[in-house]
């Protein structure tokens, strides 16, 4: 039986003002972009992915958790357009305040923006599970073997998803 309140918070977040602004700013700079997008697909691709992971090392994450992070994670991407500011910092600051707003307690909060702060760093994701998946699902999210852009794309080859893999 699925538990409909168990995602209450993720859905506060979705619906949460800042992030609904921060998300079509975000909408706006990435209109033409031939990249890959920091849109709700790629936030949803992430937090499934996390979830597999969660669920195949029995990590014991809950799914709200993980949910929450994937949806934050790159929130503050306009901020790396417009003032050039890291966006996994610029993300961490944004995401602090809806947290709070969206009952996420101190414990919960300092685990997600531990995960969103350092997602971009592979050193860092070794520390700690949500830091751990959520850097392998934003990296395995993206479908390079059928992006047109890939020979512009400025991520190294080692990186690139150019086949499906575990």
């Amino acid at each position: 039986m699925i538990d409909n309140g168990e995602m209450e918070r993720v859905n506060k977040i979705i619906n949460n003002n800042i992030y609904k602004c921060a998300y079509h700013l975000i909408e706006d700079y990435e209109n033409t972009r031939i990249f890959c997008k920091h849109d709700m697909s790629h936030f949803l691709d992430v937090a499934r992915l996390a979830w597999i992971f969660n669920l195949e090392e029995s990590l014991g994450i809950s799914r709200e958790i993980i949910y929450a992070t994937a949806m934050l994670h790159d929130i503050g991407k306009h901020e790396q357009y417009i003032r050039n500011i890291p966006h996994e910092t610029a993300s961490a600051l944004i995401a602090c305040g809806i947290l709070k707003d969206c009952c996420f307690n101190e414990l919960e909060s300092e685990m997600i923006l531990s995960a969103i702060k350092t997602h971009r760093d592979e050193k860092q994701m070794i520390f700690k599970d949500l830091n751990r998946i959520l850097y392998r699902a934003d990296k395995m999210s993206r479908s390079c073997f059928t992006c047109d852009a890939k020979a512009s794309c400025n991520w190294n080859i080692e990186k690139m998803n150019l086949v499906i893999k575990y």
